[in-house]
């Protein structure tokens, strides 16, 4: 990711139903990314009533529950959180590449704007770093839900 984030729009959240699709591979991990988001959510004034929140087994599987949730008309976002470490192949890349691709798809097809917050990391120190440590991307995720959410609301 770039260092020079754009600063985020104050959003407030008040109002806005918002879909989370969080794996559960790497647990500790994606929970602690899923309780960043949570908090940012809440402190912009989100109720609890408007979160829906899914598990799914792996990052592979976000698309298609992020996709279920965006299908019903009900929600102004949806964020998709995983987060995926290099191991000795491959994979993760692959995983990350197709999941991108399918975030992207669901949200163009759906017009419901989605949040890629699946990760791809080269180590489990710079995972732990993005989601327990000094580098807040959960609350980064939030806020582009935020901000894609009113916008979504602009233009509709």
């Amino acid at each position: 990711m770039s260092l020079s984030a754009p600063v985020a729009t104050a959003v407030r959240g008040t109002g806005f139903r918002l879909g989370l699709v969080a794996a559960r591979f790497n647990p500790a991990l994606v929970d602690g990314l899923l309780a960043r988001v949570l908090a940012r959510l809440r402190s912009a004034g989100v109720r609890e009533a408007d979160l829906a929140v899914v598990r799914v087994p792996g990052s592979h599987e976000v698309p298609w529950a992020a996709q279920r949730l965006a299908v019903t008309g009900r929600r102004d976002c949806v964020i998709g959180l995983g987060v995926l470490i290099a191991g000795d192949t491959n994979h993760h890349e692959l995983v990350a590449d197709s999941v991108s691709h399918a975030l992207q798809r669901v949200s163009l097809a759906t017009g419901v704007p989605v949040i890629n917050g699946v990760m791809a990391v080269g180590t489990p120190a710079q995972a732990r770093a993005r989601c327990l440590g000094r580098i807040n991307r959960g609350a980064e995720f939030a806020a582009a839900a935020l901000e894609m959410a009113a916008l979504k609301r602009t233009l509709s």
